[in-house]
């Protein structure tokens, strides 16, 4: 079947081309909302800028296709074969995605605001400054992913795979993120407000400039990591690792420091709680890999504040 036919069969009211194999087929502008495109074949198909609202697409192979700026919200994705697929700035508002394939696919600028993409494989795929909010990411495979700058406020992550995600200028504010392995992750001006992150392992991790007011840290790992100028106001910090961390320049102030680990950590110019400095000043050890200088030496160096109101 070609284009032409499609489009003829469609205006005359039908809808089901299920199965039907359309390899390089332009559909670019095309409007095609409520069509049933399951399992087809619409490899390195043109649907930049298409109208298909509410279309079926569950199991289609549309490797390589350009979708970009398409319109395809509450569209069914289910197990559909995104490899490597063009997909700026697509409306993907509540579609389903569940298990879908988009490995190596570029989704940057795209709304996925309440997609499920339950059990998907987004392994290096580019999300820069996609909207997740609420969408659905439980068990989805994020590994080598760019979420620099993507919306995720609302998301549900549990058991996502989350390794060498680039979350630099995310917005993560208020999700539960607790004993999530991202030790390495770049979270660099991400922004954490209310977060849970509760056990979560953070070693090695960047988060400097990174916003975490209110967050609950408590039992976190952040041995190694880079927190220089993190905001921590307020933020729960009970049995926390900060060994060999660098805390330069960052705000904790009214941040609970009960029974966490500073040794080899660095304070210079950091914002502490006053209520905290007999107990830090008690346990302070090592030297800092940051400016070497004793752990002791670098909290001289750091300001204690009352409690902020």
């Amino acid at each position: 079947m070609n284009a032409n036919y499609l489009f003829e069969l469609y205006e005359s009211g039908y809808r089901d081309f299920a199965g039907i194999h359309l390899r390089d087929v332009n559909l670019q502008q095309r409007i095609l909302v409520d069509v049933n495109l399951q399992l087809a074949s619409l490899v390195q198909a043109n649907l930049s800028r298409a109208f298909l609202t509410k279309a079926n697409l569950s199991g289609a192979n549309l490797y390589r296709v350009d979708a970009s700026f398409a319109k395809l919200s509450e569209a069914n994705l289910h197990r559909a074969q995104l490899h490597k697929a063009d997909l700026r700035g697509t409306f993907l508002v509540k579609s389903d995605l569940s298990e879908a394939q988009l490995s190596g696919a570029n989704l940057s600028g795209a709304n996925l605001r309440g997609a499920i993409l339950r059990g998907a494989n987004l392994c290096g795929t580019n999300l820069c400054g996609t909207n997740l909010r609420g969408a659905d990411l439980r068990h989805a495979n994020l590994s080598w992913a760019n979420l620099s700058g993507a919306r995720l406020s609302g998301a549900a992550l549990g058991r996502t795979f989350l390794d060498d995600v680039n979350l630099e200028g995310a917005y993560l504010n208020g999700l539960n993120l607790k004993g999530m392995n991202l030790s390495g992750t770049n979270l660099q001006e991400a922004k954490l407000n209310g977060t849970q992150l509760d056990y979560a392992n953070l070693t090695g991790s960047n988060l400097s400039f990174a916003t975490l007011r209110g967050a609950s840290l408590r039992h976190v790992n952040f041995t190694g990591a880079n927190m220089t100028g993190a905001i921590l106001w307020r933020a729960e910090m009970e049995g926390v690792t900060l060994d060999r961390a660098d805390l330069s320049w960052a705000n904790l102030a009214g941040a609970n420091l009960d029974a966490c680990s500073i040794t080899g950590a660095e304070f210079t110019d950091a914002i502490l709680p006053k209520n905290s400095a007999s107990k830090l000043y008690a346990k302070a050890a090592g030297s800092t890999l940051w400016s070497h200088r004793s752990t002791l030496e670098t909290l001289s160096a750091s300001q204690f504040v009352e409690q902020p109101f």
